[in-house]
């Protein structure tokens, strides 16, 4: 069993939280002596909860990416997670006049890739 190291921070700070014209809350955390490296920026998903004592807290929610499950051509598909599966098409805006052809090729090789592991019949 890996044992996992937790770092933790703690700051003086005052919290700032204001309502936009969309609805949306911003909360901005100012510390009372702020310095540049006082804690690792980041940015991404996560839950915050503003308690009715004050506190703060934020959990951020990592996103797992995994490589897809077939890749061919421009597609490629991939069975996430979140319960939903997703097929991709990257193509080149330069071939955008062969879009279609593209498209129902790609698809076939999708189709072709399921058939073959017994996802549909």
């Amino acid at each position: 069993m890996t044992k996992k190291t937790i770092k933790t921070t703690t700051l003086s700070a005052q919290v700032a939280i204001s309502k936009s014209e969309t609805g949306m809350d911003y909360v901005q955390v100012l510390p009372d002596n702020p310095r540049v490296g006082l804690v690792k920026p980041f940015r991404g998903l996560g839950y915050g909860q503003l308690l009715s004592n004050g506190f703060f807290d934020f959990i951020r929610k990592k996103r797992e990416k995994r490589k897809p499950e077939f890749k061919g051509g421009y597609v490629s598909l991939s069975f996430g997670q979140d319960g939903f599966d997703r097929v991709t098409f990257v193509v080149p805006s330069e071939m955008r006049t062969n879009l279609a052809s593209i498209l129902r090729k790609d698809v076939l090789k999708v189709i072709n890739y399921l058939i073959k592991k017994g996802f549909c019949r």
